[in-house]
């Protein structure tokens, strides 16, 4: 039996590894194409970086339920 093993604790063959090497970068690139894929199309869906008019109107909407509160202070 060859003992060509890449180091304490692994089981696999030098010609394993690379091959295991090249299969795991490949699903990791197809991983984050994907990924891309999907916050393109969720971006394009709802921005989550709107103008400041959502925020405006967050802020009034608010504001009638603060008050009582900020006026207890």
């Amino acid at each position: 039996m060859s003992d060509e093993r890449m180091g304490p604790g692994t089981y696999l063959t030098p010609d394993e590894a690379k091959e295991f090497h090249k299969l795991f970068v490949l699903s990791m690139g197809f991983f984050v194409v994907v990924a891309i894929i999907a916050h393109i199309l969720v971006w394009q869906w709802r921005p989550w970086f709107p103008g400041t008019e959502p925020y405006k109107a967050g802020l009034a909407a608010v504001a009638p339920i603060q008050a009582p509160i900020a006026s207890k202070s």
